[in-house]
């Protein structure tokens, strides 16, 4: 039977299991409260004197900031989300005024209101740089309840106790209140850089002569050996911060640093470094030889857990990709000359480069590597294989499989027990980790979309099932309940958009309402790049506007394309100037300062340019933002880096880089769309599309089908789904 599980359904059954949790919550702060606190009244008993009153109206000034933020000063920040909307209303222009007067209520002295009154603007201050989306949101909420906390715990002598009970990165933030009280301070910074190393030892440079700062240090170099290494060959007090640290691990990076001809192409190694397995000289022996290199990473890969594993897997990354890349730009090549450089490699070798290069591998490629992968490691087994690399990011290649076709013919070297027990796994245990780690579930989720083969595709959406119906927890319920939403509606995209409307704005099309602004114009940001294609690329783009719908006008940095007709589209598109210089980064620098200075806001964002450049684009990204095109890979990676600003944005991505003779007909049947001031509607963009390129070659017909619509990226449906669903529990 399948299961589709309703918004409605998924939010009780996350309350009911919470519910027990809230209750000890509510009970265990009722005893803490004092019975002042709840005397104190919402409205000044005495007026604010003038030597206060400066300090109080750099508070009001801030929420005023905050009031204005959807551009109407009204007493609420109105947002598309509703949800998020409500939540930063009331923490910042109904509960920050609110502490404000309380704190002036206060029978204390003058400078203790002051201190206060200063840490609530910088607090203020702080909240409104961050995005209004849904994890900020929640963030915003809980800082300014922790702050009110802070102070009560001040004022009723229990600031130790609060302190220990809230460790967290609440209380870090709000650690201005903690300047008294250097022992609780400590305690906090000690605590929240054991627990979130990677976190704070971004702020190592607030603290960094502080003495708490050395367990933070000796707790980074475990998990983040990296940024340790940097700041040791550094010149700032970091290098010193480091460099005086006991801690063995830091003492054997540092040595890194010092001995090393090529540090970061060490730093994997310095599990081996620190036990004295290898000495400085002798690994910088092996990173000189690329190939030697590669394969010694994965060795240590395949050892198991290493101090030094994301070292490793960056380098492992990094290096893989470059003998991809040499793969990809020899396509048109006979297949001995295209792959020569990887026929020294093993199995595990080459699953590692798959991996590493999933932003970026073609599918030729994929489907070559795969295909030797599996010749290599017979008569081995697809599960054999995956224990030799210990799982690493298997769920990841699996998806891979599913998209290049090749996940039949990899599972069929196992026997139907041990198919059975992959698949089981593949799907469990995505309830784990933190609330917002979902690539493990955006994986499964995307795989799916690619799966064709009947049997496998029930027993995915039984085990999804019945991994729901054991309510782990909180993170479980959601996800298993929207996988199973989404398995069930896949192939229909309007059953899949009325299953989740009370969740995510649509998702078959974009409105053209809300595509312009408020000149009536719809306004498209383009980004080429100074390479050999990307120059190609833009001489193409401008001649396709050679007709009389539109007017190109050209300047140094910059090409402005307006349409002539009724309905108003604006495109502007940087000028691919040569990258070895720099000038293709400066062309967009002054194209987007031009856009700020004259509040122009793009809803459309198009990349046009390799996987590598794709960072540089999403900078560039904003909230107004309604349609990207990526025109690349759109791993999990880069669709959360999308949605975690452009929160509502419409996706187009491939699974492999972008192709010239695909993309200009996607963007064309946008723009037709826009010019006829239409919706742009993804079922029948895709359909006219699908016809188009059915009377083209078997070439660029492959490359359409690795393109994959709005409506359904499941990856990217599944992580706004989510994250709705998780804000709508914070409530």
């Amino acid at each position: 039977m399948n299961l589709k599980i309703s918004v409605p359904i998924l939010v009780a059954s996350t309350v009911l299991l919470l519910a027990d949790d809230a209750a000890a919550q509510r009970n265990k702060l009722d005893k803490t409260v004092d019975t002042a606190k709840a005397a104190l009244v919402d409205t000044l008993i005495n007026p604010i004197p003038m030597n206060r009153a400066m300090f109080t109206d750099k508070v009001r000034a801030q929420v005023k900031k905050a009031d204005a933020r959807d551009g109407e000063v009204d007493q609420k920040i109105e947002l598309e989300d509703t949800t998020v909307s409500r939540m930063v209303t009331q923490a910042m222009l109904v509960r920050i005024p609110q502490i404000l007067v309380r704190i002036e209520n206060m029978p204390i002295d003058h400078q203790v209101k002051l201190q206060y009154h200063r840490a609530l603007e910088n607090m203020a201050r702080r909240l409104n740089s961050k995005s209004l989306n849904p994890d900020n949101a929640a963030y915003i909420k809980k800082s300014v309840d922790n702050f009110e906390e802070l102070i009560w715990a001040r004022q009723e002598n229990r600031v130790a106790a609060y302190v220990q009970a809230n460790d967290n990165i609440y209380t870090l933030d709000n650690s201005e209140l903690l300047n008294d009280y250097p022992e609780s301070k400590a305690l906090v910074f000690t605590s929240v850089g054991r627990a979130k190393p990677e976190m704070m030892i971004k702020r190592l440079p607030d603290f960094a002569s502080e003495t708490y700062a050395d367990p933070v240090i000796a707790a980074a170099a475990k998990v983040l050996p990296g940024t340790i290494l940097t700041y040791a060959t550094s010149t700032s007090k970091l290098s010193t911060a480091v460099r005086r640290n006991k801690d063995p691990l830091v003492q054997s990076i540092v040595k890194i640093a010092d001995q090393s001809k090529t540090p970061l192409k060490a730093l994997p190694f310095l599990e081996e470094i620190n036990s004295g397995r290898k000495t400085v000289a002798e690994i910088d022996a092996i990173t000189s030889e690329p190939n030697a290199y590669y394969k010694a990473l994965v060795a240590l890969k395949v050892q198991g857990q290493s101090v030094a594993d994301r070292a490793i897997d960056i380098e492992l990354d990094l290096r893989g990709l470059q003998f991809v890349r040499v793969v990809n730009e020899l396509h048109n090549s006979p297949a001995p000359v295209r792959f020569k450089s990887l026929m020294d490699f093993n199995a595990e070798e080459l699953y590692f480069m798959m991996i590493g290069s999933k932003d970026e591998i073609y599918t030729s490629s994929f489907v070559w590597m795969c295909n030797r992968m599996m010749e290599k490691m017979a008569p081995g087994t697809g599960d054999e294989l995956l224990e030799k690399v210990r799982k690493s990011h298997f769920r990841t290649f699996i998806r891979m499989c599913a998209g290049y076709n090749t996940l039949d013919k990899f599972l069929a070297s196992m026997n139907e027990e041990r198919k059975t027990g992959l698949m089981k796994e593949f799907v469990a245990n995505l309830e784990q980790g933190d609330a917002d780690d979902l690539e493990d579930a955006v994986d499964v989720a995307d795989a799916f979309g690619s799966i064709a083969e009947p049997k496998l595709i029930e027993f995915l959406k039984a085990e999804v099932r019945n991994n729901y119906e054991k309510k782990v927890n909180a993170k479980g319920i959601i996800v298993y309940g929207l996988l199973s939403t989404i398995f069930n509606s896949a192939e229909n995209s309007e059953s899949l958009n009325n299953d989740v409307k009370d969740l995510i704005p649509p998702i078959t099309y974009v409105p053209y309402a809300s595509l312009k602004n408020d000149k009536d114009e719809v306004i498209e940001h383009v980004f080429f790049y100074g390479d050999k294609d990307g120059m190609g690329a833009y001489a193409n783009y401008i001649r396709n506007f050679s007709n009389a719908k539109w007017k190109v006008v050209q300047n140094e940095h910059w090409a402005t394309i307006t349409s002539t007709g009724a309905n108003k589209v604006v495109i502007y598109a940087n000028r691919p100037l040569p990258e070895e210089e720099g000038l293709d980064e400066i062309a967009q620098k002054k194209l987007a300062a031009y856009l700020t200075e004259n509040s122009i806001s793009p809803t459309v964002i198009i990349h046009r340019g390799h996987s590598y450049f794709l960072p540089t684009t999403l900078e560039y990204l904003s909230p107004s933002i309604k349609i990207v095109m990526l025109g690349s890979c759109g791993g999990y990676h880069n669709l959360a880096k999308v949605l975690n600003v452009a929160q509502d944005a419409h996706i187009i991505s491939s699974k492999q880089v972008g192709a010239l003779n695909v993309n200009m007909p996607i963007i064309n049947a946008i723009d037709n769309q826009l010019l006829a001031g239409k919706d742009v509607n993804w079922i029948e963009t895709w359909s006219g599309l699908t016809k188009y390129f059915a009377a083209r070659g078997a070439g660029e017909r492959d490359l359409f089908s690795d393109y994959i619509p709005p409506n359904k990226n499941l990856g990217a449906i599944f992580i706004k789904a989510y994250r709705k669903q998780a804000m709508l529990l914070q409530e």
